[in-house]
């Protein structure tokens, strides 16, 4: 990683060329950025990252292939002082946790950009980490609350595509009332009433992708 001179190197990776080109154009007009490189997912990332070693990552999440989160952990693999920032429309705790316990340094969201996306490079460029205040706030709130089971998000999975409790006692090798208890488990775990909460409130906390 680059650590000399007044310029802060950064690539930004995201699958979606007008994202890119917007949030270039915005570092572009600052003195102290620079964008060294583009990159449209998560292996090309990594690859770039090796070639031109830049002092940020801009990451994306959700991308074809490698998605955003294996992509920081093979970053941080090759540098552990990497410095990666993940920028993404998603605000869900369970997302975000796994970003950063994957070496992100911040979280920032797609609708918080220009002057927070500037402040928040040189904040992780200066050491420190950054995570959007909603972010953080979720984290908070959902921290005591325990975890859905790797079965249960099976389940709730499973409840997304539509499917009845004896297709996914059929889809995952169970009984119909062993479903229905990993069911009533989810709803009080994630306080809601309803299948349709449960996958609405799922997919908000990023334990599911619709």
């Amino acid at each position: 990683m680059s650590t000399g001179g007044e310029v802060t190197s950064v690539l930004i990776v995201d699958d979606h060329p007008l994202l890119r080109e917007g949030v270039a154009a915005v570092l572009e007009a600052e003195a102290d950025i620079a964008v060294v490189g583009e990159a449209r997912d998560g292996a090309e990332a990594v690859a770039l990252f090796g070639r031109l070693r830049p002092d940020i990552v801009l990451m994306d999440l959700q991308m074809p292939g490698m998605d955003g989160v294996d992509a920081i952990g093979a970053i941080k693999a090759q540098d552990p002082e990497a410095r990666i920032i993940v920028l993404t429309t998603y605000a869900g705790d369970v997302r975000a946790l796994r970003a950063l316990k994957a070496g992100a340094s911040g979280y920032l969201l797609k609708s918080g950009l220009r002057r927070e996306l500037i402040d928040t490079i040189r904040t992780v460029r200066g050491g420190q980490r950054y995570l959007h205040p909603d972010v953080a706030h979720d984290i908070a709130v959902n921290a005591i609350g325990e975890p859905l089971s790797e079965r249960e998000i099976d389940v709730i999975k499973c409840v997304a595509t539509g499917q009845a409790n004896k297709q996914i006692a059929r889809v995952l090798s169970l009984s119909e009332d062993t479903v229905k208890g990993h069911l009533r488990s989810i709803f009080a775990k994630l306080d809601v009433t309803d299948r349709t909460q449960a996958v609405t409130v799922a997919h908000r906390r990023g334990i599911i992708a619709l």
